[in-house]
């Protein structure tokens, strides 16, 4: 049996699972791929990707390509020898990189493909009100997210999930079956499933703060389900008197009175409630944050404004 030599691809938060789960069990990673360092905050400092952080906590030798086709680039992935990498949370790769090892480059995806194929899969999963979605693992080929599947695993979506809380749980299932695809493909022991290529199938594409501007004249339900598919980020947003609002969560109440029938006409008490008006009922604000303010829950922004 061929040792793996293995070169891991990833950048956020959601990566370093499935990192650090290949490092307990003693893979041999040659090296990690990770984005360049970025500017963040009102200073600008370059603030590593957590991926990287992992990778120098480990020690393990480490590249920031700016250019994946760069030639330069090219060369030193072939330094490394990999025989197969793993990429979790990564860009697209040019056929040049994920062709290179000759065990392949597998993927892992936060939906049960062929669903949710895209940038977004766990958000577009709690937007459209799905019960259930998963984790894939499956080789990389030309088309994004359409490559053979190796093993799946399926997770429950909870009323209450926001794609935060689904995301933390799909992060940990996720660096399980990263391991157990490894181990899979160390002893050649598993079968490719081909990916149903059906148009019909709901996509995942990214989502901009255009797309998070939450429509009342949609039932409660789906406001609902909106609101918790974007929380923590990009957010759900309304205009209240000029200001924009970010909505974090809302639930559907039983139908009140409210002098306006028109959706998106509000009612506040100016002490514990904001009542807006849908297609079908009524949906209550319970937490939101303000420009230039933290989160707070509708009773706290209360005391402190009025609208």
């Amino acid at each position: 049996m061929e040792p793996l030599r293995i070169l891991f691809m990833g950048t956020p938060h959601f990566a370093v699972s499935s990192l650090e789960v290949l490092i307990d069990s003693e893979y041999q990673i040659v090296a990690v791929v990770t984005a360049p360092d970025k500017p963040q905050g009102r200073g600008r400092k370059l603030v590593a990707s957590p991926v990287k952080v992992c990778a120098q906590k480990h020690r393990i030798p480490l590249l920031q390509p700016t250019n994946l086709k760069a030639p330069e680039f090219i060369s030193e992935l072939y330094e490394y020898n990999a025989n197969l990498q793993v990429v979790v949370a990564f860009r697209m790769l040019p056929e040049v990189v994920w062709s290179m090892p000759s065990k392949g480059t597998f993927n892992l995806h936060a939906s049960l493909l062929p669903k949710y194929r895209g940038a977004a899969p766990v958000h577009w999963a709690v937007i459209n009100g799905e019960r259930e979605t998963g984790v894939t693992t499956f080789f990389i080929k030309h088309e994004i997210d359409t490559g053979s599947i190796i093993l799946q695993e399926p997770e429950p979506i909870h009323q209450n999930d926001t794609t935060g809380s689904l995301t933390e749980r799909l992060m940990t299932s996720g660096a399980k079956l990263v391991l157990k695809t490894v181990q899979t493909i160390e002893r050649d022991d598993y079968q490719l499933a081909p990916q149903d290529l059906n148009t019909e199938l709901p996509k995942a594409p990214k989502l901009f703060k255009e797309h998070c501007l939450i429509d009342w004249n949609q039932d409660a339900a789906k406001i609902v389900n909106f609101v918790r598919g974007l929380n923590p980020f990009p957010t759900a947003w309304t205009e209240v008197g000029g200001i924009i609002y970010k909505i974090y969560q809302v639930e559907a109440i039983e139908e009140i009175e409210m002098q306006a029938n028109k959706p998106g006409a509000y009612k506040t008490d100016g002490h514990s409630y904001l009542l807006f008006k849908s297609s079908d009922g009524v949906v209550s604000v319970n937490e939101l944050q303000a420009p230039g303010k933290r989160k707070m829950s509708i009773e706290e922004f209360l005391r402190g404004n009025k609208l």
